[in-house]
């Protein structure tokens, strides 16, 4: 491993905990539409591939649904009704998060958030978090023609930036962000606390696994 010069940072499960909110906007979805609602324990393995696919596993139980479900549509328009008014209500910053974003800051590392979710909820979101003046560029789903795992968004990132992927570090939660790093040549770290769509941390094949955002600082002193 080597010290990178830009650092790109998941949201979802790596930087906040926004499970409460997406749990409640998509419990509320399916008892508009007269389905049965939902434990936030569940949504939790549903969360990393965006709105649409989350819409899409509430309203089959499905990981992978094989094609959009009745009311999806519906159900997408209303899920994001309510989760625009309930972005920020019970979501929180993991612990480490503020003051391991102000050490790399103050260390001169460039800083991306990378996120599959959508701008409409991402920048309201980060906004109210107070995490919005970390980043010196916010890169949202619908912002690339892809989302993670393609590796996409990495790649233009490090291009905005004029770093080589080889120089950049993914830092995640998820399968998603380890396979989008590889794919894009970046160097992958993850958190052990995040969206894990019931695996183990270490079996996402991360470089290196830290405890919080916190511990990062420390660990890049001693990369060369």
């Amino acid at each position: 491993m080597q010290r990178p010069e830009l650092i790109a940072i998941d949201l979802d499960g790596t930087l906040i905990d926004s499970a409460p909110d997406l749990a409640f906007a998509a419990s509320e979805m399916l008892k508009r539409l007269g389905r049965a609602q939902v434990a936030e324990e569940r949504v939790r393995d549903w969360i990393g591939n965006g709105a649409d696919m989350l819409v899409k596993r509430a309203l089959t139980g499905e990981m992978v649904p094989e094609k959009n479900p009745v009311d999806f549509q519906r159900g997408l328009d209303v899920f994001s009704e309510i989760y625009a008014d309930n972005v920020s209500v019970r979501s929180s910053l993991y612990d480490g998060v503020t003051e391991g974003l102000q050490r790399l800051q103050k260390a001169g590392f460039s800083l991306a958030c990378l996120t599959n979710k959508h701008s409409r909820f991402t920048r309201p979101l980060m906004k109210r978090t107070g995490l919005g003046p970390y980043f010196d560029y916010v890169g949202c789903g619908d912002d690339f023609e892809q989302l993670k795992p393609h590796p996409s968004s990495l790649l233009k990132t490090a291009e905005r930036f004029n770093v080589a992927p080889a120089r950049s570090l993914m830092v995640g939660d998820s399968v998603n962000d380890v396979q989008a790093a590889r794919a894009a040549g970046f160097q992958v770290f993850c958190v052990p606390y995040g969206y894990l769509n019931g695996l183990r941390v270490e079996d996402l094949n991360a470089d290196l696994i830290i405890d919080s955002l916190a511990d990062l600082p420390n660990v890049l002193e001693n990369l060369h």
